[in-house]
């Protein structure tokens, strides 16, 4: 009887201190939320004034108030190329396709070398000096090969994107358990049993992590693509921007990729969550 009283009041202890670190989080990620509009407000705030008093060129650094005004502008109006969202669609478009073109590849042929070491090192050589290539020159290349349209876009988006995820599953796949590789022959699975089954969930946190970055990274390509040559897109946008000596342009234009980023990151934090649910729920601790 005096177990089970025992073991009620130890429920509810740990019940209670669950309960506390449920609370808790939730206080610091208001806190949280709350210092990060802070800091936009102040640095913008204080962006404005620095203008206003002519300790910035507005020239050179336009201002908050004028940023808005031309992305009011490009919303209700239109750009020089056509509408907005016109623009924004094709730069998603040919981000989005790179992403998961080169996020495959980079998958397959990482998973692919690290479960085979005569591949891996025959290869390994061809694929640091294609690594060491300043990958946002083949833009230049692409767009001679492919012409100005979506083509070359995402062939520098895949190239962009492949080797983040090429080096995060090789090395997710190295990092595997042996000895839970050793028990899985030992039970009798085969070769792309161990790989599906063992390997691939061992290297997924590697897998994803990478996601995080290299879909930052075809944005990039997509954008660069665009400024090199195109005949829309945001990319396109900057680089009239540029052209006319419209710093409010180039501004807006990067609010706009940066919006478009953190819908992404949102996007790719919610899959990760979901495909990683064995995780065990990371509480704060705040006076660490």
């Amino acid at each position: 009887m005096t177990t089970t009283t025992n073991d009620r009041f130890a429920s509810a202890a740990l019940g209670d201190d669950e309960q506390r670190a449920i609370i808790q989080a939730r206080q610091h990620q208001r806190l949280v939320s709350l210092l990060r509009l802070s800091v936009a407000v102040v640095g913008l705030a204080g962006w404005e004034l620095l203008v206003h008093f002519g300790y910035l060129d507005v020239f050179f650094f336009s201002r908050p108030s004028h940023i808005i005004e031309q992305l009011y502008s490009w919303i209700t109006e239109g750009t020089e190329q056509g509408p907005l969202w016109q623009e924004l669609l094709v730069t998603l478009q040919e981000t989005v396709i790179g992403f998961f073109i080169g996020s495959f590849l980079g998958i397959f042929f990482g998973v692919a070398l690290g479960r085979n070491k005569l591949l891996s090192d025959v290869f390994s050589i061809y694929i640091k000096i294609a690594n060491a290539i300043p990958r946002i020159v083949l833009g230049s290349i692409f767009i001679i090969m492919f012409g100005l349209g979506l083509g070359s876009k995402i062939a520098l988006a895949v190239v962009m994107v492949f080797f983040v995820v090429f080096g995060n599953a090789f090395q997710g796949v190295r990092e595997a358990d042996k000895n839970l590789i050793a028990n899985a022959y030992i039970l009798g699975a085969s070769r792309r049993q161990v790989t599906y089954s063992v390997i691939f969930p061992s290297a997924l946190t590697w897998i994803l992590a990478s996601l995080h970055v290299s879909f930052g990274f075809a944005l990039v390509g997509a954008v660069v693509g665009e400024f090199l040559g195109a005949r829309h897109g945001i990319g396109l946008l900057i680089a009239t921007a540029q052209g006319t000596f419209n710093a409010s342009g180039v501004f807006a234009s990067m609010i706009i990729l940066a919006i478009v980023a953190l819908l992404a990151e949102y996007l790719l934090t919610a899959l990760e969550n979901r495909l990683l649910k064995w995780r065990p729920t990371q509480f704060v601790e705040h006076g660490m």
